[in-house]
């Protein structure tokens, strides 16, 4: 198929809000996939590649980015190819070997093509494609029961591997994912509630427990094999020997755990989000960084014990089987209420241990693997900063027209200027995004491509979960999650919050 094809439906995709005619659209290009193309073109329409991330800066990207061609000649499977020419570039000289490949890959490309390359291998493709518009594409396509698609993508880990058996051989092709040790499954996801009284009011009684800021893992264990996946399902196992041992020692043949790894300080208090990335490096000294970095384990939900899966079993009976299987330090902190106010204290209690906040499940609920229902929901307590917009980029889809993802600043008093801390297009509604188009337009002294750069006078309260270490921006800090709450006509430049400020909330981590 021409790649053409494949970007047209993107952007179709995008600039409708119908979910039923997304669905259309997906199933429409699925059906005429050959089946080799099926993983390349789902995994594009997802906003990813089949190789993850190629290790292309957006600077390059951007740079790269010449005279388009007049015609579309590229195919599917040559822009997959060259992602994997990318991906397997490695040693002295493969920054020029990367440059060259991505020069003839654009060079082949019509503008749109550029445009939408330039977007997904920047991680910030923004189509509408989500994962369950495209799993009921998915299962348009292939004329396969939508139950049945949803099931095999949670078992297997990957809707474009499910999209390719789906679509070759319909239900039979899927007959084969149930849960599977050494197969990871998606983990189950939560929703968001304001409060802890919120929770208990959507919920009814539920189960409490802490919500730690560490790195998500799922344990597989036959026999004395234990293999770790990490949150996107890749394994993490030579990283962490630790909680592979706390694994052998559980009493039992198979499991499959769900849980949480996190750092420690000697007070027992969390350490940032990013201390504990550090054990999950790329280039990693595993016993050096164990002594400077032990992980500590917490588990919170059992999926397979001893030949049998758990998975559509209620919560409270996993839980249950969870206690009796593992020692107490090594389960999260929990309780079971539907009182609002021991609901409530129980948040505070996480809260003065350093930890986010709470998840609340119902314990009815069986393990919906790779769902972000109501059965599952998290209650934090939001940061916030006050951070001038230094520059917009031009939306993409529905936002096209508008300036949308803002480049969030914080006063740096000792070198003067602003110190950049990512970006954002979340929590914006369009009424908000209208009227910061015309604000910014007002302020505007630059642009470069699709960027607009503005005077730093307009003020933004900005909520976020995490101050993580990143190489991307020059102050080194990046916001994790960030979300527009608010502007703040109220407030001055001169009354935003400092990079110092925001230096100190990151911790010693980031000094």
């Amino acid at each position: 198929m021409q790649f053409a094809r494949l970007v047209a439906t993107s952007g179709q995709v995008a600039s409708t809000t119908k979910r039923l005619e997304k669905i259309a659209l997906l199933a429409a290009l699925l059906e005429q996939l050959a089946p080799e193309e099926v993983e390349v073109a789902v995994s594009f329409l997802s906003g990813n590649t089949r190789q993850g991330r190629i290790g292309i800066g957006y600077s390059s990207l951007r740079g790269i980015a010449g005279f388009p061609a007049a015609e579309p000649t590229l195919e599917v499977g040559e822009v997959d190819r060259a992602f994997e020419s990318l991906k397997g570039s490695q040693g002295s000289g493969s920054a020029a070997r990367k440059l060259e490949v991505l020069k003839h890959l654009f060079e082949g490309a019509t503008a749109a093509e550029q445009s939408f390359l330039v977007s997904l291998l920047g991680g910030e493709l923004r189509q509408g494609a989500l994962e369950g518009i495209m799993l009921e594409g998915v299962a348009r396509a292939s004329h396969v029961p939508l139950a049945l698609v949803r099931r095999a993508a949670m078992m297997a880990g990957s809707i474009p591997q499910i999209a390719r058996a789906a679509l070759e051989k319909g239900e039979a092709g899927l007959s084969s994912y149930e849960v599977q040790l050494f197969r990871p499954v998606q983990p189950m996801l939560a929703q968001t509630a304001q409060d802890a009284g919120e929770a208990i009011s959507s919920l009814g009684e539920a189960a409490l427990e802490w919500k730690l800021d560490g790195a998500r893992v799922q344990v597989h264990r036959s026999g004395e094999e234990v293999r770790i996946y990490s949150r996107s399902l890749n394994d993490v196992t030579a990283a962490v020997p630790e909680i592979v041992g706390a694994a052998q020692a559980l009493p039992a043949k198979d499991l499959i755990l769900d849980g949480e790894v996190i750092s420690l300080a000697i007070d027992g208090r969390p350490n940032p989000f990013q201390t504990t990335m550090r054990r999950f490096g790329r280039k990693l000294d595993v016993e050096r960084t164990r002594a400077e970095l032990p992980l500590s384990p917490f588990w919170f939900d059992l999926l397979y014990l001893d030949c049998t899966s758990l998975m559509d079993e209620p919560q409270a009976r996993r839980f249950k089987t969870l206690t009796e299987l593992a020692p107490p330090q090594l389960v999260v902190p929990h309780t079971i209420t539907g009182d609002p106010h021991i609901a409530a204290s129980f948040f505070d209690d996480a809260l003065r241990h350093g930890h986010e906040g709470v998840m609340a499940k119902s314990t009815s609920a069986p393990y919906a693997a790779g769902g972000r229902g109501q059965s599952w929901l998290k209650v934090k307590k939001p940061r916030t900063l006050d951070l001038v917009i230094l520059a917009a980029e031009w939306g993409n889809g529905r936002r096209r027209g508008w300036l949308s993802n803002l480049h969030l600043g914080a006063r740096d008093i000792e070198k003067g200027g602003f110190a950049m801390l990512g970006k954002t297009f979340k929590g914006l509604t369009d009424e908000m995004l209208a009227w910061q188009t015309q604000e910014l337009l007002n302020l505007e002294i630059g642009r470069d491509g699709a960027t607009v750069y503005v005077a730093p006078k307009l003020v933004a309260e900005i909520v976020f979960n995490e101050i993580q270490i990143s190489p991307r921006y020059k102050s080194g800090l990046a916001l994790r999650f960030a979300r527009v709450k608010r502007y703040r006509l109220d407030k001055s430049a001169d009354d935003a919050d400092t990079f110092q400020t925001v230096r100190q909330l990151a911790g010693p981590s980031a000094t």
